[in-house]
Order: C-alpha cells, then structure tokens, then sequence
C-alpha cells in the first residue's frame, strides 16, 4: 500500500482495564481492531500506560498501511497526563514506532462516549459504571462536568456507591437486630464467608481492610437482588445519577442525551430505572453509547468524511434510541 490508497482514521480509547483502537475508512469500513490491558496513564506506570496503547494500535493496523492514517483520536479519562513531559515523550516514541506520521488528538472520554452515542454536537453524556460522571458537550467539546468526584468525595450512582449503599444497609439491618436476608445476607456472605453470625464491628471491620475497588465489585449484588432492599437503592441511584445529568442542562434542554457504561447498559435495572425516570423528568430519549473506539474514530474522521453523519450511520449502527 502507499499514501496515496483510500485514506483511513484511527480511534483509541484508554480505560483502567482495557485499550482499544479501531481504524477505519472514511466510508465507515472497519479496517482493523486492536486490543489491550489497560493504559489509563492515572491508573498505570507512564511506560506500562504506554505500552499497552501501542500493543492495542498495532494489532489494529496489522493489515493497514500506517500512511493511510491521516488523523487519530485517543480518549482516556487521564487525558491531562499528555502535557506530561515524560509520559508524551514515551507516547511520541511509540507513536514514531507504529509509522503513523499523522496528526493525533487526545480528548476525554467523556467527549468519546458522547460521540459514541450520537453524532449530534452538543448534549449530555452520563456514564456510570465503576464511576459516575456527567458532562456538557458542545461541538464536540467538553464545557462542563458535574460528579466524577471519585469514590471517596461522591460518584453517586456508579458501582462504587452501589456498594456502599448495600453495605450501610446491611449495617442497618444488624443495628434493627435483623435476620439478613435477600441483598443483606449476600453482602455478609460476600465479606465475611465463614462467620455466619456477623457483627456490625466484624463487618465494619473487613470493609476497611480492603481496597476501595471492593465496594464496586459488590454492585452485582446490588443488580441481581430482587428485594426491597436491593430496588431501594437502585431507584436511588437512578435519581442521583438523573440529578448529575440535570446539572448539566438548562430547563427545557431538548439536545441529545447519552448514556455510557456498564450500569447503564439496557437491561441492567439501574439503566432501565435511570430511562424511566429520565423519562418522569422530561429528558429527550436517551441513547446508548456504542464502542468508544468507534466514537473516537469518527471523531478523527470528521474533518475529512463527506458525510459524517452517514459515516456515524455505519460505524455506530446500534446507538439510536
């Protein structure tokens, strides 16, 4: 292949967990697909974070030539890390080593989801899974956040609190002298398997002794219980996260609205909650975001495709509401 075959894009999203990178044409053919562990430059080492970006860029181009890529889009959520002297040099160095020669833009993942969900430039995205955060989008540009305070300050909403919440509700039970069940007892077995008589200290105890990811880990509980306990606070949840998203528009905001992450997933009873009482509050029908790769490859292609909107058509089919 040469520079002057079909020109092609190239869209990256960088979690804690997982790097993935797409590259397509402009006519919306994905070209190839790229995978790794996680390259959040906040989470993970400069040179791992790195590292893992170029394993998922590389397998996606493993049958493109890199000269057909005439622009890229990476967004993570530790995106404030590339005005870092140390870590953009690792990146450039990498960068160089792919053979890309193009542009590249790194933007939140926030500004990734949203386009994920809509090719529409201005609205609202609100993601929640081991977090919760919502932005204002406009022009494609994040303006505002509201949440993503982190686990410990807020991140109402997100697995984080879901955990928490069913933990102070087994605490609750213990202090009323109830028997644990449904939710409560699913958290006790959870924490303390082998200590069928749990104590509040006990379990006070050994939520302390964890790491903080413990709590969000505890959110399928929250979501395959079947209790009043468990439906409490999933109908709170959908509440404070439709109060994030709230904060990021005026009365009478008809623009797009954009739901990202696992807890917000059609299906999940926090997701379908949260729809409802979107509804309950006059939100436009929202929309689910599709892969953030795909979101971020369109995103670098926008100044180059005919039709954008076609190519958001193709590349994200399943993201109307």
């Amino acid at each position: 292949m040469h520079c002057d075959a079909a020109p092609a894009v190239l869209g990256m999203d960088v979690g804690g967990t997982s790097s993935r990178a797409l590259v397509s044409d402009l006519s919306g053919r994905v070209l190839g697909r790229g995978e790794a562990a996680g390259g959040n430059p906040n989470s993970h080492p400069a040179d791992e974070a790195v590292r893992q970006i170029a394993a998922a860029t590389r397998t996606a181009l493993r049958e493109v030539d890199p000269a057909r890529v005439r622009a890229a889009v990476i967004g993570m959520a530790g995106v404030s890390k590339m005005a870092d002297p140390q870590f953009r040099e690792l990146f450039e160095r990498e960068w160089a080593r792919l053979g890309l020669s193009c542009g590249m833009r790194a933007i939140s993942d926030c500004e990734v989801a949203f386009a994920a969900g809509t090719p529409e430039p201005t609205g609202t995205v609100l993601i929640a899974g081991t977090g919760a955060i919502a932005a204002r989008i406009d022009r494609h540009e994040l303006t505002r956040t509201a949440g993503g305070y982190g686990w410990l300050l807020g991140d109402e909403g997100s697995a984080y609190w879901l955990g928490r919440e069913a933990v102070r509700a087994t605490l609750a039970a213990l202090d009323r002298g109830e028997e644990l069940r449904g939710l409560t007892a699913a958290v006790r077995e959870a924490l303390l398997p082998d200590v069928p008589e749990v104590t509040r200290k006990q379990l006070i105890t050994a939520v302390n002794a964890e790491p903080p990811i413990r709590l969000a880990e505890l959110a399928p509980l929250v979501t395959g219980a079947a209790d009043a306990t468990a439906a409490d606070i999933v109908a709170r949840a959908a509440r404070v996260l439709a109060d994030t998203a709230e904060q990021t528009r005026a009365p009478g905001d008809s623009t797009p609205i954009v739901l990202a992450g696992g807890l917000v997933a059609p299906g999940n009873p926090v997701g379908d909650a949260l729809r409802a009482e979107l509804a309950d509050r006059g939100f436009p029908t929202p929309s689910t975001a599709g892969p953030g790769a795909a979101g971020a490859a369109w995103l670098a292609a926008l100044d180059l495709a005919p039709d954008p909107t076609a190519l958001h058509r193709h590349l994200l089919p399943a993201t109307t509401p």
